[in-house]
């Protein structure tokens, strides 16, 4: 049993606080947990990764000697969640920080984040309400441009640098992909292609043809180019998006199409660049597959759960990040992962903290806040039908 990560919260039922009560209580939870720590080493013998809240019976059997006075409450394990370096808890307060007057729109979350690297500022959206900023701690949010079209659902965003310029794109599912300037004011708006825009057959043939949709999913920016995911569709493609003189607009290469080959995707839900390759989350086929930035078949990540519907990928601090959709077997919530691209290292499970609502996960975020020169990982989460947005603490 590793007793550094047994933590534990004290609370006290009583009013006007002193510094004498104060100093009694602080001596009080040390001697009970250093009393509770050397039962817990005589009783296990193997680590434990998820660790649930003990009750008062357990507190009364360890400590049968010390009756507790009328005051004093009992202690209460923080509940965590993962294995080895990654362990996390709920972080309660940076979750309260979500905009109260969005709450209303909480539950139609579907979406994901992306943040500027150089400010630390992320960037959500929140269907109903509008495109969201957060500040780099993580406590302040406000909303973005005045466009109508930014509280349709963003159900993709990337935050990038193009020329010297900072923009934003975002996917909207069965509309359009904008792109847009960090104050909100919309550049481009890329439609339905119609047919006759890629140097790849299979996808003009399906949006030539009368039954097609528009299902883009997320967005992804490298090297001049906009990756588009278009997952949500018969035609399950990565298209690309180029610029010219200051317009946005579909570019040739496109690739992909419904299938189990390789290079070929079973929803291609999230897409995420990463040292000059591009990630795409193949949803139903519990799988991240990685490309050349000109759409050739590199690899498959190794070791991800059987029956993980991965949604989303992002890298921080040297690790991806994925999540599946949903809870696997006697899970209490979907997954998040912790990953070398080679090796699973860390399973996540939010449902074990007992956040309210979040179930179904569709994003996680990795996210870096820096305080007196000390660096704490955060993991922004976005839950789904219903939607939930949650803050997870890497502990130390």
């Amino acid at each position: 049993m590793n007793i550094k990560r047994r933590m534990f919260n004290f609370q006290k039922k009583y009013k006007g606080p002193t510094m004498h009560k104060r100093t009694a209580l602080t001596v009080f939870s040390i001697v009970s947990y250093l009393g509770f720590s050397c039962t817990l080493m005589g009783q296990n013998t193997h680590h434990d990764h998820t660790h649930h809240a003990h009750d008062n019976n357990d507190m009364a059997h360890h400590h049968p000697h010390s009756p507790m006075a009328s005051d004093e409450i009992p202690m209460q394990a923080k509940l965590l969640t993962g294995q080895g370096e990654f362990v996390f808890s709920w972080d309660q307060e940076l979750t309260a920080a979500f905009p109260k007057e969005a709450h209303e729109f909480e539950p139609g979350m579907h979406g994901g984040f992306n943040e500027d690297p150089e400010t630390g500022i992320v960037y959500t959206g929140i269907p109903g309400y509008g495109l969201c900023s957060i500040s780099p701690d993580l406590t302040k949010w406000s909303t973005i441009g005045s466009d109508q079209r930014l509280k349709d659902n963003i159900h993709g965003i990337v935050f990038f640098v193009h020329k010297g310029e900072k923009y934003l794109a975002v996917a909207q599912e069965g509309k359009r992909v904008l792109v847009l300037t960090l104050d909100g004011r919309i550049v481009s708006e890329i439609l339905k292609p119609t047919g006759t825009e890629f140097k790849f057959a299979e996808a003009n043939e399906f949006f030539g043809s009368k039954d097609s949709n528009f299902g883009v999913t997320d967005v992804t920016y490298l090297n001049g180019t906009l990756y588009v995911a278009h997952g949500y569709s018969a035609g399950d493609f990565v298209m690309t998006i180029k610029e010219k003189n200051g317009v946005w607009s579909w570019g040739k290469l496109a690739w992909g199409g419904k299938g189990d080959m390789p290079g070929q995707f079973q929803t291609a839900h999230g897409i995420y660049a990463h040292e000059k390759h591009i990630l795409v989350a193949n949803r139903a086929a519990g799988q991240v597959v990685k490309f050349t930035k000109k759409g050739k078949f590199v690899e498959t990540f190794n070791d991800i759960p059987e029956s993980s519907l991965v949604c989303n990928v992002s890298y921080k601090a040297e690790h991806y990040f994925l999540n599946a959709l949903q809870a696997i077997g006697e899970q209490k919530s979907a997954p998040i992962y912790v990953h070398t691209g080679e090796k699973l290292l860390s399973t996540v499970i939010p449902g074990d903290l007992d956040i309210p609502v979040l179930t179904n996960i569709h994003q996680v975020w990795p996210h870096i806040v820096t305080e007196n020169g000390t660096k704490q990982l955060y993991l922004l989460v976005h839950g789904w039908n219903k939607g939930k947005f949650a803050v997870l603490k890497m502990e130390k």
